[in-house]
């Protein structure tokens, strides 16, 4: 057994002694280790790149070190692996050891608040660290999606201020995360990457970096353009599924199977495609980037009409899914008062344990106010804490909980419905469980 099988302070342990050879003893430096973070270290890793990885949260430092954090199984090897090799591999929280690294790339969260506007205080609070720490010959990128500007504001502008020539002393380049947690089918390094960079040589370098493990690195002209790239990547994600939820409820309102227009409108080879309903829009992205750009609109005084109803039908979607439960007791001549709701599945996605603006914790919070009483099965989410301060288990066993309806949220691969009785009310949120008997539709 290694060392770091058994220690749960190996970012504490001295670090490896300076290589004399060389400007810097690693290549890149990762900071954050979440959903994005980690995934992109060890694909530096496996690429035979030496990573240092940096979270300021003890906690997950001991969860990725007792190899518990949430991975698809292609990223659980490496991981293993690069725990193995602790001279390449670096787990840490001493930001003094961000000098040591050729690169730092900067992957923390952009998320936004309860009034929909950008919270910028753990990217702000990342950039400041890293500024402060960076040395010569260094590349500084950012992988964050954030506003069109964001990185000439809390990178650029401050290496100048500290006396850096930015593209002479320094490197500084942007380019956006596009990991989709839990989706197999596009490893991290067939996906091509977007890079812009302060200047010609900082694109240059910035692009290699990106090559150390991906297949094709797209080069674009500016920082900005970069910024602006992800921004529209994820707003077309957003209006688009805005668009399938109201077509949704058009097809309800007129009797026609939803997901089999779309199925059938997808065998347009051309200019179509397939975005699907469901019971809202959660993670890491859509709910929270198209935000950033009309909070900077919003200060222009730029109108964005399309985005914005867009993503105020998208914010509504949870209340949506309540009126339809309550709309399908009271047809089965009950009141949400005292109605047990069971939901399945409270992750904002199958198969991550993700909770991040999953729209099932508003619509647990918004059925509890209603007088509903309300529980879930998740086996990828044991226990939920919701902004109103309640706390729920996931049911060990749900038939028990003998519910008047229940609600599919969201269906893992592993999630076993056997328990359902045939007389139970189902409102299927996925519009895609044609298998359980009875359901109806959002």
């Amino acid at each position: 057994m290694s060392t770091l099988d058994v220690r749960t302070d190996l970012w504490d342990a001295p670090a490896p002694p300076r290589p004399t050879a060389t400007a810097f003893d690693y290549d890149v430096a990762i900071v954050g280790l979440g959903y994005v973070g980690l995934p992109t270290a060890l694909a530096y890793h496996a690429g035979g790149s030496r990573v240092i990885a940096l979270d300021a949260s003890s906690r997950r430092l001991r969860t990725i070190a007792a190899r518990g954090a949430d991975l698809i199984d292609s990223d659980r090897e490496r991981l293993d692996t690069a725990l193995r090799s602790p001279a390449a591999f670096r787990l840490t929280s001493d930001v003094t050891e961000l000098s040591r690294a050729a690169a730092v790339v900067v992957c923390v969260p952009t998320p936004v608040d309860a009034r929909q506007v950008p919270d910028l205080t753990a990217l702000r609070a990342a950039c400041a660290t890293v500024v402060a720490a960076a040395r010569p010959g260094q590349l500084v990128m950012l992988t964050s999606t954030t506003y069109v500007g964001c990185t000439r504001d809390l990178v650029e502008r401050p290496l100048r201020e500290r006396g850096m020539e930015v593209g002479v002393d320094v490197f500084v380049a942007f380019s956006a995360e596009r990991i989709d947690p839990g989706n197999v089918g596009f490893a991290q390094e067939v996906v091509p990457r977007v890079v812009g960079g302060a200047t010609a040589e900082c694109e240059e370098r910035g692009a290699r970096l990106l090559a150390r493990y991906a297949d094709r690195v797209h080069r674009v002209s500016s920082l900005a353009t970069a910024e602006m790239t992800k921004l529209l990547e994820n707003t077309f994600r957003a209006v688009n599924i805005a668009l399938a939820n109201e077509f949704a409820d058009i097809c309800g309102a007129l009797d026609v199977p939803v997901t089999e227009v779309i199925e059938a409108a997808s065998t347009k080879p051309y200019g179509f495609m397939a975005f699907y309903p469901g019971p809202g829009v959660g993670g890491h992205c859509i709910p929270c980037d198209p935000h950033y750009l009309l909070w900077q609109l919003k200060a222009l005084h730029v109108d964005a009409g399309v985005i914005t109803e867009a993503m105020t039908r998208i914010a509504a979607r949870p209340r949506r899914v309540v009126e339809r439960i309550r709309d399908v007791l009271g047809r089965a001549g009950k009141g949400t008062l005292g109605a047990r709701v069971l939901v399945v599945g409270v992750t904002y996605k199958p198969d991550v344990a993700d909770l991040r603006e999953s729209p099932a914790l508003e619509i647990i919070d918004l059925l509890a106010d209603l007088g509903a009483e309300v529980q879930y099965v998740d086996t990828h989410a044991p226990h939920i804490h919701l902004v109103s301060g309640r706390e729920r288990d996931s049911l060990a066993d749900p038939g028990a909980f003998h519910p008047d309806v229940v609600l599919v949220h969201t269906r893992h691969h592993d999630s076993d419905l056997g328990w359902l009785d045939a007389d139970t009310v189902v409102v299927d949120g996925t519009y895609r469980s044609a298998d359980i008997a009875g359901r109806v539709l959002l």
